[in-house]
């Protein structure tokens, strides 16, 4: 969740939404945002807060303050005349969510549960580092009701973690996957790759590390050097090479080669699992475009044809549902245009789930050029879907860009 929130028309302060005609058609989602770090990382621009950044707020008290926005949102949404759906998946990131103790996150879960009722089998994931749970926590989300956990491994080369700022100790991730799959959670394992420094002999070193501890699923993104942050700061100054564009295409096809070979598909541009089971059904929820609401500081949420986000500070957030007010700090209407052109925009990075039928005639009329360039799948496209092949995934935004102009 980048720091930097979009400028659009202001909320109201009582959240009313005007429902589109297809409110409720659509399955819906909750994600939890936990903007709690240890430290802060040089690469990221994500809303995270330390201990010393907080000012004004306690972060032994966040769970009350989630729990609270849980509360005004059901109002929200029944004040809307937005039918009530059950929960199909929730996702708590961050920050680190396991910051908090887990019964700090179980009681999270508990008041949407207690909301608007979590569908059986659905899946519920907390992002983890790897030096922030143990086999107790772990046991506590299970019971709790979590099943899946994410790991933030990143690199399983030192020096490479000591770039991104990451404090914890490679060697400790085998242990914690081990410890979920003891209390039957799903494990997913995040990697970055195209660090400044990184080779490509070490990125195969962190692909293997990774497939060795055999996750049910695993994410990898090529890293991008934000302006603001440190690492962005250090790049400009000539501190850190900038990352290489060839480099990082050779390091995706790689990853691409080694996972397909130990038996995980690609079913999104980064990220990969070991049978449709194992795909992230939450960030599938996004890619699809269904509905979710985000609770916490700077949270993004879309319901109903309407998408906000809250303010960003925890004291501010705080604030504003302590005192029943809505946390948002902005929000914008989606038009026809806008939903066409986001559908195309995160459908063309699912495999299968983009229909050529979805088109507009002139997008349908460049998809033979785009076959005939090795982008998109002839044979996929033959019975109706927009996959992309592995040059295509590589070239995502071009082709994207193709599609809509």
């Amino acid at each position: 969740m980048p720091s930097a929130l979009p400028i659009a028309d202001p909320a109201p302060a009582d959240g009313l939404i005007v429902p589109s005609a297809d409110a409720g058609g659509v399955p819906f989602g909750v994600y939890v945002h936990v903007p709690f770090c240890r430290v802060r990382c040089g690469y990221c621009d994500f809303n995270t807060y330390t201990a010393s950044e907080l000012r004004g707020v306690r972060r032994d008290d966040y769970a009350g303050h989630a729990v609270q926005e849980i509360r005004f949102a059901a109002s929200v949404l029944d004040r809307s005349g937005v039918p009530r759906r059950p929960v199909s998946t929730v996702f708590f990131g961050g920050g680190t969510p396991t910051m908090l103790p887990a019964d700090d996150l179980v009681m999270i879960l508990r008041a949407i549960d207690d909301t608007w009722g979590i569908l059986p089998g659905a899946e519920v994931t907390t992002e983890a580092n790897p030096d922030s749970v143990d086999a107790e926590s772990l046991a506590t989300l299970r019971r709790g009701g979590f099943s899946r956990v994410s790991f933030g491994m990143q690199s399983a080369v030192p020096h490479v973690l000591t770039t991104l700022d990451r404090t914890h100790d490679p060697e400790r991730v085998p242990l914690v996957v081990d410890a979920a799959r003891a209390e039957g959670l799903d494990v997913s394992l995040d990697l970055i790759y195209s660090t400044p420094g990184e080779s490509l002999d070490d990125w195969r070193r962190s692909l293997d590390a990774a497939i060795a501890y055999g996750p049910d699923h695993l994410s990898a993104y090529a890293l991008i050097v934000e302006d603001g942050t440190a690492m962005g700061r250090a790049v400009a100054k000539g501190l850190l090479p900038a990352p290489d564009d060839d480099l990082a295409a050779d390091m995706y096809e790689e990853a691409d080669a080694r996972l397909g070979a130990a038996g995980y598909s690609w079913y999104e541009v980064s990220n990969w699992a070991r049978g449709a089971e194992h795909a992230s059904r939450h960030n599938l929820s996004y890619w699809k475009g269904h509905d979710w609401w985000g609770v916490g500081p700077g949270a993004h949420s879309a319901v109903a044809g309407t998408r906000w986000w809250n303010v960003k500070h925890p004291a501010a957030y705080a604030a504003r549902v302590l005192g029943g007010e809505s946390p948002a700090a902005g929000r914008e209407t989606l038009d026809d245009e806008t939903r066409y052109v986001e559908r195309v925009l995160l459908a063309a990075r699912v495999r299968g789930e983009l229909a050529t039928a979805e088109l507009r005639p002139e997008a349908r009329g460049r998809v033979a050029g785009l076959i005939a360039r090795g982008l998109v799948d002839g044979r996929a496209a033959l019975s109706g879907r927009l996959d992309l092949t592995l040059r295509g995934r590589l070239l995502a935004d071009a082709v994207v860009r193709e599609l809509l102009d």
